[in-house]
């Protein structure tokens, strides 16, 4: 575990590889933590990147927001700088997860010339809700607003801080069905051990609905999460995905390279965690491409 200062934040992140590879920085979800990449890391580690997990700001041991802010235009703020706090010129390998994945969209769009290729995982370009509304599947909306119900009862202070301890085990276990969440999740809840940190992990999603919660000072970076990014760039999704609809990943096929578009059988959620050979395999054959 390294620490590393952003301004006002202290983040804390694990690290594996050689000290002088390429970086490759990999962004966690919710509600998940750094932990989340214990397969791919040491993957792209003997590959010879030099690996940086963060710790999302709010995530234990990573500190709180000194702003007070946990908008989507934040996370791509502190992508952006802890890129740049590292200190390698080189462009760096880009891969998120949830959240993580927003803000990998961001990071990328935001300042594309920090990054080489972008891996996103379980959540697609943000433009999908918008492909499926012009294509007027009123089923497939209907399907993935029952599914994201978790983001409405978010919404609604002290109650959705109080149920964390019951809430985490169940969204594993219907995000990723068969998985053994076991040894994750007493790590998302020790991320989350105060009212402080639930608070901010639920921020997340209400400074997402409740747009008055946003800073004009990440205005740009908030716009970004939104783009797609002009760099090499694949997407994998589980095709029992309990959170976000696997038809929905699969409007990604729309927005970017079908063949970049990568649906992981028997997969759910955390596909990483999940199939990580797969995962490992896809990406490494993606890294390996010709630009």
């Amino acid at each position: 575990m390294q620490r590393i200062r952003l301004g006002g934040l202290d983040v804390a992140y694990l690290t594996s590889g050689p000290d002088d590879g390429p970086l490759a920085v990999l962004l966690h979800g919710y509600p998940d933590t750094a932990h989340s990449w214990r397969h791919l890391a040491p993957v792209l580690a003997a590959r010879g990147y030099r690996v940086v997990a963060p710790f999302l700001r709010g995530y234990a041991p990573t500190g709180l927001a000194p702003d007070g802010s946990y908008q989507t235009g934040a996370l791509v703020a502190d992508a952006v700088a802890l890129r740049r706090a590292l200190g390698d010129e080189r462009p760096a390998l880009l891969v998120g997860h949830d959240w993580g994945a927003v803000a990998a969209y961001g990071a990328a769009v935001h300042a594309p010339d920090l990054w080489s290729r972008v891996v996103t995982l379980a959540v697609p370009p943000m433009e999908f809700a918008a492909v499926a509304a012009r294509n007027r599947d009123v089923g497939l909306l209907a399907r993935q607003a029952r599914a994201s119900w978790y983001m409405l009862f978010q919404q609604l202070p002290v109650v959705s801080e109080a149920s964390i301890p019951r809430l985490v085990p169940r969204l594993w276990a219907d995000w990723s069905p068969g998985y053994d969440a076991s040894e994750d999740v007493p790590r998302v809840l020790a991320a989350l051990d105060s009212p402080a940190r639930r608070t901010a992990a639920l921020r997340y999603y209400r400074a997402w609905a409740q747009r008055w919660r946003q800073l004009p000072r990440y205005r740009r970076e908030e716009r970004a999460v939104f783009g797609i990014p002009r760099h090499p760039l694949l997407y994998l999704y589980g095709t029992e995905d309990g959170c976000l609809r696997p038809e929905s990943s699969a409007l990604a096929a729309e927005l970017m390279p079908p063949e970049r578009v990568v649906a992981v059988p028997g997969a759910g959620h955390f596909l990483q965690l999940e199939a990580p050979e797969r995962v490992a395999a896809a990406i490494t054959a993606f890294l390996d491409e010709e630009r």
